[in-house]
């Protein structure tokens, strides 16, 4: 199960002067729109207009391609103050209306190492785009009368517990559309996960491994059943970060198997941010949406 890294506030002032009738209907020719990158920079200057004349930016440093559609999240004062917050959040609803179209229902499952933020993320992009939000692992526990994951490790075993996670992911991709799934971390070693999951599209949220042994140091290890009983001893963040390497010399090359790859490194890069702790969960989800954007404008390969 993920860690709650942050509660999100989707509120969007009714004043908004987006008009969201534009982008009703179906899709009209091909993602590489330049009407799109147009608006784009007009949410920029208009964004602008409302900071005191002294936070402004060079306009220069806020262009915004096709290439890069996120450029305007790369200034530190743009992001972290309560206007800015809810700017970020209508180019977050505006990046879910751009997609949503050209997914004509298909579910998205998120793929990533334990503590990635797949259940966070997953929840924003699921709101973002009027879809259901489901955790593979939480489905699992219901089957199982409520067992947690770490009792069905226990006292059955990982093999039933991979078992479960197949049948779920199956009645996931048969049963249900228009879902964003939060898979386990090691959804990814079976082959026959892949087929499922490939009947929509897949996120791998590529978290540098010393943050994940920070998160995971930091709320401890009982929910874990692959690291908690570890007795190499050493402080919580050596004992993480030395399993979860041994883990991703099984997985890392799995993930790659993914729709689209969404590197916290990248983004924090982007931004200008010292490190991927910096990264909120909405901007996270901002690029997940234009990588699975980037994916439908290449086509769809599966």
């Amino acid at each position: 199960m993920e860690a709650a890294t942050a509660v999100q506030r989707f509120h969007y002032s009714p004043s908004s002067w987006i008009d969201w009738r534009n982008f009703e209907g179906k899709p009209r020719g091909s993602l590489r729109y330049s009407q799109r990158i147009k608006e784009n920079k007009r949410l920029r200057v208009i964004a602008l207009s409302h900071l005191q004349p002294d936070k402004r930016r060079d306009l220069r440093q806020l262009s915004v391609s096709d290439k890069n559609s996120s450029a305007l999240l790369e200034t530190g004062d743009l992001l972290h103050s309560p206007f800015d917050e809810e700017l970020v959040l209508k180019y977050l609803q505006r990046k879910a209306e751009e997609v949503k179209p050209y997914l004509n229902g298909r579910s998205m499952y998120l793929v990533g190492m334990m503590g990635s933020g797949k259940t966070t993320v997953g929840k924003i992009m699921a709101k973002a785009l009027g879809y259901t939000f489901s955790d593979c692992d939480t489905m699992i526990e219901e089957a199982m009368n409520g067992t947690s994951v770490a009792e069905i490790f226990e006292h059955f075993g990982e093999s039933v517990f991979r078992e479960k996670e197949t049948e779920t992911l199956k009645n996931l991709s048969l049963m249900y559309h228009q879902v964003v799934v939060s898979t386990g971390g090691g959804a990814v070693i079976r082959p026959i996960n892949w087929k499922y999951m490939h009947k929509g599209i897949s996120i791998w949220l590529d978290v540098p491994l010393e943050a994940l042994a920070q998160r995971i140091a930091a709320v401890g290890t009982n929910s874990r059943p692959l690291l908690h009983d570890d007795e190499s001893g050493g402080d919580p963040y050596t004992v993480a970060f030395n399993r979860l390497s041994t883990i991703w010399e099984t997985r890392g090359e799995a993930y790659t198997n993914a729709s689209a790859r969404v590197s916290l490194e990248n983004i924090t890069s982007k931004h200008g941010y010292r490190n991927v702790s910096d990264l909120t969960p909405t901007e996270i989800a901002v690029e997940a949406f234009e990588q699975v954007q980037c994916f439908l404008n290449k086509g769809d390969k599966y």
